[in-house]
Protein backbone atom coordinates (compact mmCIF):
# COMPACT_ATOMS: atom_id res chain seq x y z
CA UNK A 1 0.00 0.00 0.00
CA UNK A 2 1.48 3.65 -1.09
CA UNK A 3 -0.39 6.61 0.14
CA UNK A 4 -0.06 10.66 -0.98
CA UNK A 5 -0.86 11.74 2.37
CA UNK A 6 -0.65 9.19 5.16
CA UNK A 7 -1.89 12.33 7.71
CA UNK A 8 -5.39 12.55 5.97
CA UNK A 9 -7.01 16.09 6.08
CA UNK A 10 -10.76 16.61 5.94
CA UNK A 11 -11.80 17.03 2.35
CA UNK A 12 -8.10 15.75 0.80
CA UNK A 13 -8.39 12.88 -1.12
CA UNK A 14 -6.03 10.01 0.27
CA UNK A 15 -4.60 7.40 -2.59
CA UNK A 16 -3.84 4.13 -1.84
CA UNK A 17 -2.53 1.62 -4.18
CA UNK A 18 -2.99 -2.43 -3.55
CA UNK A 19 0.12 -4.42 -2.40
CA UNK A 20 0.60 -7.98 -4.15
CA UNK A 21 0.10 -9.45 -0.48
CA UNK A 22 -2.96 -7.49 -0.09
CA UNK A 23 -4.18 -9.21 -3.09
CA UNK A 24 -7.57 -10.67 -2.38
CA UNK A 25 -8.42 -8.80 0.84
CA UNK A 26 -11.75 -7.64 1.07
CA UNK A 27 -11.82 -3.72 0.73
CA UNK A 28 -13.07 -2.71 4.27
CA UNK A 29 -10.59 -5.10 5.93
CA UNK A 30 -7.90 -3.57 3.67
CA UNK A 31 -8.62 -0.11 4.17
CA UNK A 32 -9.16 -0.69 7.69
CA UNK A 33 -5.61 -2.05 8.10
CA UNK A 34 -4.46 0.93 6.22
CA UNK A 35 -5.89 3.90 7.96
CA UNK A 36 -5.70 3.06 11.38
CA UNK A 37 -7.30 6.36 12.47
CA UNK A 38 -10.65 4.76 11.09
CA UNK A 39 -12.93 1.90 12.54
CA UNK A 40 -14.22 -1.13 10.40
CA UNK A 41 -17.74 0.27 11.10
CA UNK A 42 -16.67 3.69 10.07
CA UNK A 43 -15.04 2.19 6.66
CA UNK A 44 -18.06 0.34 5.85
CA UNK A 45 -20.05 3.43 6.03
CA UNK A 46 -17.51 5.52 4.16
CA UNK A 47 -17.76 2.84 1.11
CA UNK A 48 -21.71 2.29 1.49
CA UNK A 49 -22.52 6.14 0.83
CA UNK A 50 -19.93 6.51 -2.33
CA UNK A 51 -17.04 8.00 -0.62
CA UNK A 52 -14.74 5.76 -1.99
CA UNK A 53 -13.54 5.68 -5.29
CA UNK A 54 -11.67 2.41 -7.28
CA UNK A 55 -9.43 3.44 -10.18
CA UNK A 56 -11.80 6.00 -11.01
CA UNK A 57 -15.19 4.73 -10.15
CA UNK A 58 -17.64 4.67 -7.32
CA UNK A 59 -18.58 1.82 -5.73
CA UNK A 60 -20.31 0.97 -2.94
CA UNK A 61 -20.05 -2.72 -1.82
CA UNK A 62 -18.07 -3.97 1.51
CA UNK A 63 -17.11 -7.39 0.51
CA UNK A 64 -15.30 -6.27 -2.83
CA UNK A 65 -11.96 -8.05 -2.87
CA UNK A 66 -9.24 -5.87 -3.90
CA UNK A 67 -6.30 -6.46 -6.86
CA UNK A 68 -2.63 -5.77 -6.76
CA UNK A 69 -2.10 -2.44 -8.44
CA UNK A 70 -5.50 -1.26 -7.99
CA UNK A 71 -5.64 2.72 -6.98
CA UNK A 72 -8.17 3.38 -4.43
CA UNK A 73 -9.06 7.28 -3.72
CA UNK A 74 -11.06 8.26 -0.15
CA UNK A 75 -12.58 11.82 0.64
CA UNK A 76 -13.60 12.17 4.21
CA UNK A 77 -16.72 14.27 3.69
CA UNK A 78 -16.65 17.00 5.98
CA UNK A 79 -18.21 17.05 9.65
CA UNK A 80 -21.11 19.00 10.09
CA UNK A 81 -20.65 20.16 13.76
CA UNK A 82 -24.50 19.73 15.82
CA UNK A 83 -25.40 23.14 16.94
CA UNK A 84 -25.56 23.93 20.08
CA UNK A 85 -28.93 23.27 21.74
CA UNK A 86 -29.85 25.28 25.50
CA UNK A 87 -29.47 23.32 28.85
CA UNK A 88 -30.47 23.70 32.14
CA UNK A 89 -27.49 23.89 33.55
CA UNK A 90 -27.07 25.77 37.06
CA UNK A 91 -24.60 28.55 36.75
CA UNK A 92 -22.94 30.53 39.59
CA UNK A 93 -23.27 33.68 38.29
CA UNK A 94 -21.26 36.70 39.92
CA UNK A 95 -22.77 39.45 37.72
CA UNK A 96 -24.68 39.76 34.99
CA UNK A 97 -26.47 42.92 33.09
CA UNK A 98 -27.15 43.62 29.44
CA UNK A 99 -24.25 43.27 28.06
CA UNK A 100 -21.89 40.67 29.59
CA UNK A 101 -22.14 37.88 32.30
CA UNK A 102 -19.41 36.62 34.39
CA UNK A 103 -19.37 33.12 36.16
CA UNK A 104 -17.57 30.84 38.47
CA UNK A 105 -16.89 27.54 36.22
CA UNK A 106 -17.09 24.65 37.81
CA UNK A 107 -14.42 21.67 37.49
CA UNK A 108 -15.30 19.29 34.87
CA UNK A 109 -17.68 21.49 32.65
CA UNK A 110 -16.03 21.90 28.97
CA UNK A 111 -16.37 25.59 27.65
CA UNK A 112 -17.72 25.42 24.26
CA UNK A 113 -19.14 22.36 22.41
CA UNK A 114 -15.96 20.17 20.51
CA UNK A 115 -15.70 16.45 19.62
CA UNK A 116 -16.52 13.76 22.09
CA UNK A 117 -18.75 17.02 24.04
CA UNK A 118 -21.40 18.17 22.57
CA UNK A 119 -23.64 18.86 25.31
CA UNK A 120 -22.84 19.60 28.97
CA UNK A 121 -20.82 22.64 28.23
CA UNK A 122 -20.80 26.38 29.22
CA UNK A 123 -22.14 27.11 25.77
CA UNK A 124 -25.18 25.01 26.56
CA UNK A 125 -25.73 26.30 29.77
CA UNK A 126 -25.10 30.32 28.49
CA UNK A 127 -27.70 29.61 25.77
CA UNK A 128 -30.14 28.69 28.11
CA UNK A 129 -29.61 31.35 30.64
CA UNK A 130 -28.85 33.73 28.60
CA UNK A 131 -31.25 33.20 25.01
CA UNK A 132 -30.59 34.23 22.09
CA UNK A 133 -28.59 37.55 23.27
CA UNK A 134 -25.52 36.04 23.04
CA UNK A 135 -22.90 37.70 20.97
CA UNK A 136 -22.46 35.57 17.71
CA UNK A 137 -18.64 36.54 16.93
CA UNK A 138 -17.19 33.63 18.72
CA UNK A 139 -19.28 31.16 15.87
CA UNK A 140 -22.19 29.08 16.04
CA UNK A 141 -20.10 26.52 18.51
CA UNK A 142 -18.84 29.48 20.55
CA UNK A 143 -21.75 32.35 21.55
CA UNK A 144 -20.73 34.82 23.34
CA UNK A 145 -16.89 33.21 24.53
CA UNK A 146 -14.17 35.34 24.86
CA UNK A 147 -11.67 33.30 26.38
CA UNK A 148 -11.62 29.47 27.75
CA UNK A 149 -10.43 27.30 30.57
CA UNK A 150 -9.55 23.96 30.63
CA UNK A 151 -12.50 21.50 31.23
CA UNK A 152 -10.58 20.64 35.06
CA UNK A 153 -9.96 24.44 35.62
CA UNK A 154 -12.23 26.26 38.04
CA UNK A 155 -12.72 29.80 38.40
CA UNK A 156 -13.69 32.62 36.65
CA UNK A 157 -14.52 33.23 33.02
CA UNK A 158 -16.92 36.25 31.34
CA UNK A 159 -18.74 36.14 28.25
CA UNK A 160 -20.38 38.76 25.70
CA UNK A 161 -24.13 39.53 25.21
CA UNK A 162 -23.43 41.11 22.07
CA UNK A 163 -21.03 41.48 18.83
CA UNK A 164 -19.55 44.82 20.17
CA UNK A 165 -18.81 43.78 23.93
CA UNK A 166 -17.36 40.93 22.24
CA UNK A 167 -15.15 43.22 20.42
CA UNK A 168 -14.01 45.18 22.85
CA UNK A 169 -13.06 42.67 25.44
CA UNK A 170 -11.23 40.61 22.65
CA UNK A 171 -9.02 43.81 22.35
CA UNK A 172 -8.52 44.28 25.83
CA UNK A 173 -7.55 40.71 25.99
CA UNK A 174 -5.28 41.48 23.33
CA UNK A 175 -3.64 44.12 24.84
CA UNK A 176 -3.34 42.11 27.71
CA UNK A 177 -5.67 44.73 29.70
CA UNK A 178 -6.83 42.20 31.85
CA UNK A 179 -5.93 40.91 35.32
CA UNK A 180 -6.20 37.64 35.58
CA UNK A 181 -5.16 35.46 38.38
CA UNK A 182 -4.62 32.08 38.74
CA UNK A 183 -3.68 29.61 41.94
CA UNK A 184 -1.61 26.78 41.47
CA UNK A 185 -0.32 23.64 43.35
CA UNK A 186 3.05 22.42 42.46
CA UNK A 187 5.66 20.12 43.20
CA UNK A 188 8.42 21.34 45.04
CA UNK A 189 8.80 25.09 45.32
CA UNK A 190 10.54 26.96 42.63
CA UNK A 191 13.58 29.43 43.56
CA UNK A 192 13.55 32.15 43.58
CA UNK A 193 9.64 32.41 44.91
CA UNK A 194 9.02 35.13 42.97
CA UNK A 195 9.73 35.63 38.99
CA UNK A 196 8.79 36.05 35.86
CA UNK A 197 9.24 33.42 33.22
CA UNK A 198 9.13 34.28 29.56
CA UNK A 199 9.37 31.72 26.64
CA UNK A 200 7.24 31.29 23.24
CA UNK A 201 4.80 28.68 23.57
CA UNK A 202 4.07 26.06 20.54
CA UNK A 203 2.24 22.89 19.85
CA UNK A 204 4.76 20.42 20.88
CA UNK A 205 6.38 17.79 18.36
CA UNK A 206 6.24 14.80 20.16
CA UNK A 207 2.36 15.15 21.23
CA UNK A 208 0.16 16.78 19.22
CA UNK A 209 -2.43 17.19 22.67
CA UNK A 210 0.45 19.08 24.51
CA UNK A 211 1.98 22.77 24.54
CA UNK A 212 5.18 22.98 24.93
CA UNK A 213 8.14 26.45 26.08
CA UNK A 214 10.26 27.10 22.96
CA UNK A 215 12.50 29.61 21.83
CA UNK A 216 10.34 32.21 20.59
CA UNK A 217 12.35 33.00 17.87
CA UNK A 218 13.70 29.74 16.44
CA UNK A 219 10.23 27.76 16.57
CA UNK A 220 7.94 28.55 13.71
CA UNK A 221 4.28 29.40 15.22
CA UNK A 222 5.75 30.07 18.64
CA UNK A 223 3.85 32.22 20.55
CA UNK A 224 5.24 34.58 23.21
CA UNK A 225 3.95 33.13 26.82
CA UNK A 226 4.86 35.75 29.76
CA UNK A 227 3.68 34.40 33.44
CA UNK A 228 4.58 36.27 36.47
CA UNK A 229 4.41 33.91 39.86
CA UNK A 230 4.55 34.43 43.27
CA UNK A 231 4.88 31.59 46.25
CA UNK A 232 2.07 31.77 48.36
CA UNK A 233 2.52 28.74 50.50
CA UNK A 234 5.17 25.83 50.89
CA UNK A 235 4.36 22.03 52.43
CA UNK A 236 6.07 19.57 54.00
CA UNK A 237 9.26 21.27 54.25
CA UNK A 238 10.81 19.03 56.58
CA UNK A 239 10.01 15.96 54.57
CA UNK A 240 12.04 16.81 51.43
CA UNK A 241 14.79 15.04 50.32
CA UNK A 242 17.26 18.54 50.30
CA UNK A 243 17.44 20.89 53.22
CA UNK A 244 15.12 23.84 53.18
CA UNK A 245 13.50 22.38 50.06
CA UNK A 246 9.45 21.64 50.30
CA UNK A 247 7.38 18.69 48.61
CA UNK A 248 4.94 21.00 47.29
CA UNK A 249 3.81 24.74 47.22
CA UNK A 250 0.57 27.21 46.41
CA UNK A 251 1.83 29.20 43.96
CA UNK A 252 -0.09 32.60 42.84
CA UNK A 253 0.11 33.11 39.05
CA UNK A 254 -0.64 37.03 36.96
CA UNK A 255 -1.00 35.99 33.26
CA UNK A 256 0.58 38.90 30.98
CA UNK A 257 -0.29 36.53 27.84
CA UNK A 258 -2.80 33.96 27.77
CA UNK A 259 -1.79 31.17 25.67
CA UNK A 260 -2.98 27.60 25.58
CA UNK A 261 -2.01 26.00 28.82
CA UNK A 262 0.05 28.59 29.15
CA UNK A 263 0.82 28.01 33.44
CA UNK A 264 0.44 24.00 33.19
CA UNK A 265 3.60 24.27 30.40
CA UNK A 266 5.32 27.24 32.27
CA UNK A 267 5.46 25.65 35.82
CA UNK A 268 6.76 22.23 34.16
CA UNK A 269 8.70 24.21 31.91
CA UNK A 270 10.98 25.66 35.57
CA UNK A 271 10.81 22.40 37.23
CA UNK A 272 7.37 22.48 39.18
CA UNK A 273 4.50 20.61 37.19
CA UNK A 274 1.09 21.36 38.67
CA UNK A 275 -0.04 18.06 40.94
CA UNK A 276 -2.82 15.86 39.12
CA UNK A 277 -1.34 17.16 35.95
CA UNK A 278 -2.23 14.15 33.25
CA UNK A 279 -0.35 15.97 30.32
CA UNK A 280 3.08 17.94 32.11
CA UNK A 281 2.86 16.28 35.45
CA UNK A 282 5.21 13.53 37.43
CA UNK A 283 2.06 11.16 38.35
CA UNK A 284 0.98 10.82 42.14
CA UNK A 285 3.64 10.61 44.31
CA UNK A 286 5.83 13.24 45.76
CA UNK A 287 10.07 13.64 46.03
CA UNK A 288 10.28 12.54 49.30
CA UNK A 289 7.87 10.65 50.07
CA UNK A 290 8.51 6.44 50.30
CA UNK A 291 5.91 4.03 49.93
CA UNK A 292 5.70 2.36 53.56
CA UNK A 293 6.03 4.96 55.78
CA UNK A 294 2.13 5.64 56.93
CA UNK A 295 2.36 9.54 56.24
CA UNK A 296 4.33 8.75 52.58
CA UNK A 297 1.10 6.13 51.84
CA UNK A 298 -1.53 8.27 52.90
CA UNK A 299 -0.15 11.15 50.54
CA UNK A 300 0.17 9.16 47.48
CA UNK A 301 -3.43 7.83 48.43
CA UNK A 302 -5.07 10.87 48.64
CA UNK A 303 -3.33 12.25 45.06
CA UNK A 304 -4.06 9.47 43.40
CA UNK A 305 -7.81 10.48 44.13
CA UNK A 306 -7.12 13.98 43.06
CA UNK A 307 -8.07 13.77 39.20
CA UNK A 308 -7.05 16.80 37.89
CA UNK A 309 -4.50 19.39 37.86
CA UNK A 310 -4.36 21.71 40.37
CA UNK A 311 -5.53 24.91 39.04
CA UNK A 312 -7.54 27.76 39.94
CA UNK A 313 -8.88 30.90 38.07
CA UNK A 314 -9.17 33.09 41.08
CA UNK A 315 -9.38 36.77 39.93
CA UNK A 316 -10.83 38.48 36.70
CA UNK A 317 -10.63 42.50 36.71
CA UNK A 318 -11.21 44.18 33.48
CA UNK A 319 -12.93 47.90 32.40
CA UNK A 320 -16.67 47.05 31.81
CA UNK A 321 -16.43 47.89 27.49
CA UNK A 322 -19.91 49.97 27.81
CA UNK A 323 -20.00 51.93 31.77
CA UNK A 324 -15.91 52.18 31.63
CA UNK A 325 -16.72 50.96 35.40
CA UNK A 326 -13.43 49.46 36.79
CA UNK A 327 -14.61 45.22 37.53
CA UNK A 328 -12.69 42.75 39.82
CA UNK A 329 -13.93 39.62 40.87
CA UNK A 330 -12.58 37.34 43.14
CA UNK A 331 -13.57 33.61 44.10
CA UNK A 332 -12.14 30.85 46.66
CA UNK A 333 -11.11 27.62 44.98
CA UNK A 334 -13.81 24.65 44.93
CA UNK A 335 -13.48 22.20 47.68
CA UNK A 336 -11.39 19.57 46.17
CA UNK A 337 -8.68 22.31 46.02
CA UNK A 338 -8.67 23.50 49.38
CA UNK A 339 -8.80 19.85 50.75
CA UNK A 340 -5.62 19.01 48.87
CA UNK A 341 -4.41 22.34 50.55
CA UNK A 342 -5.90 21.30 53.94
CA UNK A 343 -3.82 17.55 53.26
CA UNK A 344 -0.42 19.26 52.45
CA UNK A 345 -0.25 21.24 55.06
CA UNK A 346 -0.28 18.37 57.51
CA UNK A 347 2.45 17.05 56.10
Amino acid sequence: MTSDDPDNKENDAILLTVAEADHGTRVDKWLCDNLESLSRARVKALVEDGHVIRDGSVFTTVSTKVREGEVYSLVMPALAEPVPEPENIPLDVLHEDDHLIVINKPVGMVVHPAAGNYTGTLVNALLYHCGASLSGIGGVARPGIVHRLDKDTSGIMVAAKHDRVHQRLSEAFSIHDIKRVYHAIVHGAPRPGIGTIQTGIARASTDRKKMAAVDLHQQAGAKEAITHYKARATYGKGRAKMPGDSLASLIECELETGRTHQIRVHLAHIGHPLLGDPLYGRGPGLAGLKPGDDTSDAAIDFLKNFRRQALHARALGFVHPVTDEALLFEVEAPADFLALQKFLGGL
